[in-house]
């Protein structure tokens, strides 16, 4: 499955001066890890970004935001945004944003060995 590479260019270049970011082609598009975690990524031509799951029911209230759901099971604190929610700049960084605050509370993805 494609995903959007303009987006994916988008997010490497917000990423650009931060330390262990790692990208990984995983759920059919683009996931940015950043220490270890997934913080975002691209499906097909959506920002998805992980987001503290208290606030979830108000990051999907916002213009262009839904709540991402594999296989329907909604997942709370991972959030889906389409091209109306990150028209502009500010926009954009507000949900980049959002997901770095996150990062730093959040667990890890790494599996332990």
């Amino acid at each position: 499955m494609a995903y959007d590479e303009k987006l994916a260019d988008r997010i490497r270049e917000r990423f650009a001066d931060l330390p262990n970011v790692e990208e990984k082609k995983m759920m059919g598009g683009l996931t940015f890890m950043y220490n270890d975690k997934m913080c975002v990524g691209v499906i097909k031509d959506q920002l998805m970004c992980r987001i503290d799951p208290d606030l979830h029911e108000a990051a999907v209230e916002k213009t262009g935001c839904r709540t991402m759901d594999f296989t329907n099971r909604p997942m709370i604190g991972y959030v889906l945004i389409d091209q109306t929610g990150m028209k502009s700049k500010k926009d954009f960084d507000y949900w980049i944003d959002l997901a770095l605050d996150f990062n730093k509370r959040a667990k890890s993805s790494k599996k332990k060995k």
